[in-house]
């Protein structure tokens, strides 16, 4: 029997040109080149600003620029906004998060480009709606945690707000933004037609907290911070001590609260008075917890864990970046990639799609390019002859080709 040929990655053929710096525009258009679209990083002569800020920022670059080809222009000067809008000719998705306006004067913005090509998906990622008095403002994920409201429910209760612990809106954007392109060009495949799309970070931040915003709509009682607990369910991301560890614990379902009070043989708890109900159990919460951490301390980790599982209580253990490398569940996801050597850069470990395409196999790609790395390259394919690109090189619109340096490979589609 002939085994049935492997189906090809899903965006293979499709050309995305990335205007981008630090995380939301080039982790949208990595994700594309993920899922197996080419990736053209347009970047300034300086490059993008991740290239400037520090270990944090080489992270950015190694987490978010790898599938991507990397031509560096002066897109102050016409002629290299002319290359670029060359480079657009021949590309289905446009995805940028410039500053404010910037696309715009430059004529790269959405209606300048769509006007001669109206089956292009042009993507424009900002710090607040188009609409909004704020339009113009930087916008950064930490700005939007601030202003959604986010931070006003994340630390202690009598602390001070609190942000995520990770960039956790901008790499949200990144989601919601590669979720919007993927219905633009489903649509586009049945109408011909493109699409303008518009992200803002704020919408992305309120978004991320509907069920606190839900219950604030419909009851106007403001939510507050709660350290680790969550503020209107109980037993529920509560952190609990064991006897060699942490674990969180979620049971604030009546039948869950019950069943976990019988299995830390503790069945009196589901009876008593304070915690007869979930809104008690909340505004008894100290009571609650000390009275299951007096058991659950009892156990390590492993037991409290294989304990609770058992008897189908959700439970997670609280661990540091070092154990969830070292754990079990970490060394058995599929989502892990290893890029090898590029150049005189070491290789690393970073991670790819976090869900798997079970049809289609892996797909070999490049780590994150040098800056400007294929410059050369990508202009000989927009049709300029070695004269014109040497006098591009000695004007300064265009960056010396770097592709001496090969990049490594990662393993991203499975």
């Amino acid at each position: 029997m002939n085994e049935r040929a492997a189906p090809p990655p899903p965006l293979q053929g499709i050309r995305v040109i990335e205007l981008g710096n630090y995380i939301a525009g080039p982790g949208t258009a990595m994700t594309l080149g993920d899922l197996g679209a080419e990736v053209v990083k347009v970047e300034s002569l300086e490059g993008d600003m991740a290239r400037h800020t520090g270990h944090f920022g080489h992270a950015m670059l190694r987490a978010y620029n790898r599938s991507k080809k990397s031509i560096a222009l002066d897109l102050r000067n016409p002629r290299g906004v002319e290359i670029a809008r060359r480079l657009i000719a021949h590309a289905d998705v446009v995805v940028q998060n410039l500053r404010p306006g910037a696309a715009e004067a430059l004529g790269l913005g959405a209606d300048a480009l769509r006007e001669g090509q109206p089956g292009l998906v042009y993507v424009s990622i900002s710090g607040f709606p188009a609409s909004a008095p704020s339009r113009d403002r930087p916008g950064y994920d930490i700005a939007a945690q601030a202003e959604s409201g986010l931070m006003s429910v994340t630390g202690e209760p009598q602390g001070l707000p609190q942000k995520v612990g990770a960039t956790i809106i901008d790499t949200a954007t990144v989601q919601v933004a590669a979720q919007a392109i993927l219905a633009a060009l489903f649509r586009r495949v049945r109408t011909g037609i493109g699409e303008t799309i518009r992200i803002s970070l704020l919408e992305v931040a309120l978004n991320l907290q509907l069920p606190n915003w839900s219950d604030y709509l419909a009851r106007g009682v403001e939510p507050t911070r709660s350290g680790d607990g969550q503020p209107l369910s109980a037993p529920a991301a509560d952190i609990f001590r064991t006897r060699d560890g942490m674990v969180v614990v979620s049971a604030y379902v009546q039948a869950h609260w019950v069943r976990l009070c019988e299995t830390i043989g503790c069945p009196e708890l589901a009876t008593d008075p304070r915690f007869l109900t979930n809104e008690l159990r909340v505004a008894n919460r100290p009571a609650m917890k000390e009275a299951v951490s007096e058991r659950l301390s009892r156990y390590g980790t492993r037991e409290c864990v294989d304990l609770l599982t058992r008897n189908s209580i959700v439970v997670g253990v609280v661990r540091s970046y070092s154990d969830a490398l070292a754990g079990e569940d970490f060394r058995a996801s599929s989502m892990v990639i290893e890029a090898a050597p590029n150049g005189d850069r070491p290789g690393y470990r970073s991670f790819g799609l976090p869900y798997e395409l079970c049809d289609t196999p892996r797909r070999q790609t490049q780590a994150a390019p040098a800056h400007g790395a294929h410059t050369e390259e990508l202009l000989r394919e927009a049709g300029l002859s070695h004269a014109e690109i040497a006098a591009l090189r000695e004007a300064g619109v265009v960056k010396a080709d770097q592709s001496a340096r090969v990049p490594g490979t990662v393993d991203v589609i499975r």
